[in-house]
């Protein structure tokens, strides 16, 4: 792994230097561009919200880092549910459009804003973005990014940020897992799913109860304890097995879910809510799918919960990090994942990579829930020749076509 290490910054510094040459070359003396020769990079660009036609690969501008920003050459980005809700705008307040998607993604430090300290050009990062992630070049501030492990690939490191530290704070700062309880999730498959599954295996004597989609089940086995189909009762299941229930169930589905997880927590259990991937039944947002998962939420009664000592909670990362400004508190929970992964206790599992160009066809595994682990645009890769057909930029009358149909 060291061997590895050291071949990956010695090819990192070569990056570096190859392409701070070539920039110099562009630009002449001193190597700054002219003004009006301005630099391009491809990004994945929402039109409107929609379905999957709204996505295509264009050229944008390439952004400079502000004061506090660091400035990352993107080599892989993470698709996560919250990016098909994002498409859809089945999110409050969501952005205007045309807007790049994506939150987070590793790659290479390539410039510092004023006032940047701790890291260095060239180094290799992971990283928070509010929006812009899917593109080439991104910059963020400084204290949304962290630096990579050695041994831990680009790929890994875009799988890492929002699963891990989604699932560790909801386990150990909202639920205070601990030795001997027991855990309920859902979508065990997923990428959010294998981190609570790596977590508990930390923390002895936990109890992982799992629901995945029959298919899943082979592959993901031997990372929960008790498994269940998606589609079945699995509250009977569960306590067939632990009568009184589970000290925690984390829901990302929501609608006729919410009872369920209710029912099932034991007394000071806690429930907590994480997402609605219920309300996603299709490529495009649905209002009846939306009204219906919403009428099916338990409508929750406060004297009950006091009565039966039971404790319902929300969490959101995204809103954590940019709209509440706990960034000191995410880097806290990310220098302890960063010791479980370099303890080799934790580890992402990335299901497939994708090419920018394919983002369609990677948005739609996350629809089908084919995947196990997490998608991964990979900026360099290049795309098979008819997704690239399929996925770059259409004429304005072919897009008015797909909407009308």
């Amino acid at each position: 792994m060291a061997k590895e290490g050291a071949q990956r910054a010695e090819e990192t510094e070569q990056m570096i230097d190859k392409e701070g040459g070539r920039e110099a070359n562009e630009g002449g003396a001193g190597g700054s561009l002219r003004a009006g020769d301005a630099k391009e990079m491809r990004a994945v660009v929402l039109s409107a919200f929609g379905g999957l036609n709204k996505l295509r690969v264009s050229k944008k501008a390439m952004p400079e880092p502000q004061e506090g920003e660091l400035k990352i050459r993107v080599k892989a980005c993470g698709l996560n549910f919250i990016d098909l809700m994002v498409r859809q705008g089945n999110i409050d307040n969501p952005p205007k459009t045309p807007l790049v998607p994506g939150f987070e993604c590793s790659g290479i430090v390539e410039a510092l804003g004023d006032s940047v300290k701790g890291f260095e050009i060239g180094d290799r990062v992971m990283a928070f973005v509010n929006y812009n992630a899917w593109a080439e070049v991104v910059c963020t501030p400084v204290e949304f990014v962290y630096k990579i492990p050695d041994d831990m690939t680009f790929s890994e490191a875009a799988a890492f940020p929002m699963n891990f530290v989604t699932a560790y704070m909801m386990l150990f700062e909202v639920a205070n897992l601990r030795e001997g309880m027991s855990v309920l999730v859902h979508s065990a498959g997923g990428g959010v799913g294998q981190a609570v599954a790596q977590l508990c295996s930390t923390i002895p004597n936990v109890t992982v109860f799992g629901t995945a989609s029959s298919f899943k089940h082979e592959a993901i086995k031997n990372s929960v304890t008790h498994l269940f189909d998606r589609n079945a009762d699995y509250v009977q299941e569960v306590k067939r097995i632990s009568a009184d229930g589970v000290d925690i169930v984390l829901d990302c589905l929501c609608g006729e879910n919410t009872g369920k997880g209710l029912s099932l927590l034991k007394p000071l259990g806690t429930y907590i809510l994480y997402g609605s991937s219920n309300m996603v039944t299709g490529e495009t947002k649905s209002f009846f799918s939306f009204a219906k998962s919403w009428w099916q939420v338990e409508k929750v009664n406060p004297i009950k919960l006091y009565e039966e000592n039971k404790v319902i909670a929300g969490f959101s990362l995204l809103n954590l990090l940019f709209k509440q400004n706990r960034g000191g508190l995410v880097k806290g929970v990310m220098d302890k994942l960063l010791n479980l992964y370099n303890s080799k206790k934790i580890k992402p599992v990335v299901d497939s990579l994708w090419a920018l160009e394919e983002v369609k066809e990677a948005m739609q595994r996350i629809h089908d829930r084919g995947n196990i682990g997490k998608l991964i645009l990979d900026v360099e890769k290049a795309p098979t020749p008819l997704m690239a057909n399929d996925s770059t930029e259409t004429s304005e009358a072919g897009e008015e076509e797909e909407d009308h149909e």
